[in-house]
């Protein structure tokens, strides 16, 4: 799944556009339905377009951006170390699970990780963990669960999630481990035959937090947009979308 930008034009005191931007890997849906609760909360509008390494560099993004949410941690961190967030309103706005899935109708039945060394099982599709956060976590987990090794002639890499999906649901493999929310874009084509044994992964967090730049009265209008995705009306719709909650 590409890296996903959110651009809300918010009021601003001096009668200007106030912008947001946001790195994210999570599904359009969600955001839209998030966002489109912003007329009560004094949202203008909204805008959501796919964009890849619109952080790589401050000048690219920190001129215009508000507020930073990311789909794992180490971005955030990163950005702490060069100085680019108020640590202090650093947050985890979601969560997710790690997966293993199967074709609606699967040739072998799997209930477990651990069924993944099953002679009989053929390809298993992740990720590639250079390109993919969920790979990451994949890689992660297998390799606590001693499998990683055993199963490298039979790991099929990926350069997106949605591709990663369309090998499942089109039958090209037995299997494949993705998140929780990934599976609202395969409903009814796919199944989850099993969670990540606790412990076997790292915990799947997804935080948020002003960008240091922000001006007074508009860093209180980033907080105020944080505070909406923490709210019990943000939550609920991220849940709704597969996933769980801060």
């Amino acid at each position: 799944m590409l890296w996903k930008q959110v651009v809300v034009a918010l009021p601003r005191r001096s009668g200007g556009k106030f912008l947001f931007l946001l790195r994210l890997v999570f599904k359009r849906l969600s955001w839209k339905s998030l966002l489109s609760i912003r007329s009560r909360q004094g949202f203008e509008h909204a805008s959501i377009s796919a964009v890849r390494d619109c952080f790589k560099t401050k000048s690219k993004w920190a001129p215009r951006s508000d507020v930073f949410a990311s789909a794992g941690e180490k971005q955030m961190d990163d950005l702490k170390v060069q100085g680019l967030i108020v640590p202090e309103t650093r947050r985890n706005f979601a969560g997710n699970a790690l997966v293993l899935i199967v074709p609606a109708h699967p040739k072998i039945a799997l209930k477990s990780f651990a069924d993944l060394a099953r002679p009989e099982i053929g390809r298993v599709a992740i990720g590639s963990p250079k390109a993919v956060p969920a790979g990451q976590y994949a890689e992660e987990a297998l390799r606590n669960l001693k499998l990683w090794d055993a199963l490298q002639p039979r790991l099929v890499l990926a350069e997106n999630v949605r591709q990663v999906l369309d090998y499942v649901t089109r039958g090209e493999v037995d299997a494949e481990i993705v998140r929780a929310s990934d599976m609202t874009e395969v409903h009814g084509q796919a199944a989850i035959a099993a969670q990540a044994p606790k412990g076997s992964d790292s915990p799947i967090r997804y935080p948020i937090a002003v960008v240091k730049q922000t001006g007074e009265g508009e860093g209180k209008e980033s907080q105020r947009f944080i505070e909406l995705v923490l709210s019990g009306a943000g939550q609920a719709i991220l849940k709704k979308y597969g996933f769980l909650g801060s």
